[in-house]
């Protein structure tokens, strides 16, 4: 068996690759669903109300798939100039720690900023404190052919490290009874909820906004046009005149500082303040996100909302039947790995010996 790569690809074949792919993903969790000892089509059921089946399903999915927006956007930036950034988790946590040291200059400290600069500053330290922590890897690349993969994943655990020390020493609120957790914001720095009495904020049309403009970017702009040349292949694109390191560089920047805003977002958004918890794995979500969405940022959007969908209806479908809530993560990894499996065979064809 060997793969033969097709003269062109149909667009009848492009239309259905995504189709064909959630069919599979839905049969094998079915199967799974079935092994469980509960009912497919009532578990399906379950999991689409409780994802999408009211105004609180909708509100709950829509607030957990903010900053899976942001992180998949950073990821598939970075991954469309081939540099993979595995490091999101932790530039969404810096970014955070970031967003609550300049949230804390209030009050008795001294400093007397209007609210909207200071949300501004506060954002803005945010995007820097998370495009720096992926410059290094990012120069280490371009200049000595460091592997990013290593160490942008080491610096995950790194960050985490320096959030713990900062939660238990000089950002500790100290009303928290002894809880490691930052001091909270300030309630005008705050986002505003879109919808009364649920958890969904202005952070959705930030998101969103920003994935319009990843999209203009990457279409319309030189620069887009430079990231999508070393993506295709960078020795080529530096024979065409195409600055690779500078291209790297404004990448890891820009895909820094999306996930960097991710943690913002959340913080002033749903938490007001920073935990150690904070975050269930948005910046390793993003990567299968950006997958999905096959590096589209508009597709990003939409896969963002699927995921949050299924991850929330599946604690839905949990309490009402009892099939354990990890049927969500069998389901996200099935259709991340069907839609790859899917996306290959419209460029190639499976020739047998």
């Amino acid at each position: 068996m060997r793969l033969e790569k097709r003269s062109q690809s149909s667009g009848l074949a492009l239309l259905l690759a995504p189709v064909g792919a959630m069919l599979f993903t839905l049969l094998v969790s079915a199967l799974l669903v079935w092994w469980a000892g509960a009912g497919v089509a009532q578990t399906y059921a379950l999991l689409l109300r409780g994802g999408f089946g009211s105004v609180f399903a909708l509100s709950e999915t829509f607030t957990r798939a903010i900053p899976l927006m942001l992180t998949g956007l950073a990821a598939a930036v970075a991954f469309r100039a081939r540099l993979f950034n595995i490091g999101a988790e932790g530039q969404l946590y810096v970014g955070a720690l970031a967003a609550v040291a300049v949230g804390g200059l209030h009050g008795g400290s001294g400093f007397d900023l209007p609210v909207p600069l200071l949300f501004g500053l506060m954002l803005l330290a945010a995007a820097l404190a998370g495009a720096l922590l992926l410059l290094g890897p990012a120069l280490l690349k371009a200049r000595l052919g460091v592997d990013e993969v290593v160490t942008t994943l080491l610096l995950n655990f790194i960050v985490l490290l320096l959030v713990s020390l900062m939660l238990d020493g000089p950002m500790k609120d100290p009303t928290a009874m002894g809880w490691p957790q930052s001091v909270a914001l300030m309630g005008e720095l705050e986002l505003s909820k879109l919808v009364a009495q649920t958890r969904v904020h202005s952070g959705l049309l930030i998101a969103v906004a920003l994935a319009m403009a990843v999209w203009v970017l990457m279409k319309y702009t030189v620069l887009g046009f430079d990231i999508r040349a070393v993506g295709a292949n960078a020795r080529a694109a530096a024979f065409a005149g195409v600055p690779v390191t500078r291209t790297m560089v404004l990448v890891a920047m820009v895909s820094g500082a999306l996930a960097g805003l991710a943690g913002a977002i959340e913080v002033a958004g749903r938490t007001s303040y920073l935990t150690l918890d904070m975050s269930p794995g948005y910046g390793y979500s993003g990567i299968v996100i950006a997958m999905l969405a096959g590096l589209h940022p508009l597709g990003v959007v939409a896969a963002s909302v699927f995921v949050a969908g299924v991850l929330v209806g599946a604690d839905s479908m949990s309490r009402a039947i009892g099939v354990p809530t990890y049927i969500a993560d069998v389901i996200v990894a099935a259709s991340l790995i069907s839609v790859l499996v899917a996306t290959l065979l419209t460029q190639y064809r499976v020739r047998w010996k």
